[in-house]
């Protein structure tokens, strides 16, 4: 007999929650909260919600200020520059290993599946959609890296990404290019292209990070 799945522990309810209501705008990029005021919003003790408020500072989405807080963390144009140089490389190279190494056939239907859930989302002209299923893609991509330390980084740096598109998605034309672009890195992947998987994915993502700072500067957005 299988053992029942545990629980969730009060400090991963809690930042499961705060990060939400931060994508969600909930809570406002900076503006301060104190702790027993984030209590009160989640009805928990002030124990789970330092706790987790320190696990979501070690993300970047807010800064714990003794005696004064929490303060949720803007996140500025030259902010999501620095991120997605990082991020285009570390995919790029999750790219290049996934045609590289033997990847298997189950790795590459996920890429597959994720770029049908966003043609579907394009179709229906469902724009949270297609970002829940841009996310998928990009998840699965760092999967096949097979580099935990790098799904860690990425992890970490898409959650800032997350709430800067979270803010644009409305303000761009459809992303049909997008997925297009998705299309011919899984291509490459399956033809065992290292060098085209990895060019082609990183001037996607340098297009998608020109894209997403410049609407954050025409619209005036430097704290989302």
């Amino acid at each position: 007999m299988s053992a029942a799945p545990k629980s969730k522990s009060n400090t991963v309810k809690a930042q499961d929650t705060l990060r939400e209501m931060i994508f969600s705008g909930d809570l406002l990029p900076g503006s301060t909260y104190l702790e027993a005021e984030l209590a009160e919003l989640l009805g928990m003790s002030r124990t789970p919600v330092r706790e987790a408020a320190l696990r979501l500072e070690a993300q970047g989405l807010l800064e714990v200020r003794p005696r004064h807080g929490v303060r949720i963390t803007p996140v500025a144009p030259s902010d999501m520059e620095e991120i997605y140089e990082i991020l285009t490389e570390l995919e790029g190279l999750c790219a290049e290993k996934a045609a590289d190494a033997g990847h298997s056939e189950e790795e590459v239907a996920a890429l597959e599946e994720a770029i049908r859930h966003m043609d579907e989302a394009l179709a229906a002209e469902d724009r949270e959609a297609w970002a829940a299923a841009d996310e998928e893609f990009h998840s699965a991509l760092i999967r096949l890296g097979h580099n935990r330390r790098v799904e860690v980084i990425c992890a970490m740096y898409n959650d800032q990404v997350r709430r800067a598109r979270a803010v644009t998605l409305w303000l761009r034309p459809l992303p049909t290019e997008s997925n297009e672009a998705h299309r011919a890195v899984c291509k490459a992947i399956r033809n065992c292209d290292a060098e085209t998987a990895g060019r082609l994915h990183r001037a996607h993502r340098r297009e998608a990070r020109v894209l997403l700072t410049e609407l954050l500067k025409r619209h005036g957005l430097r704290n989302v």
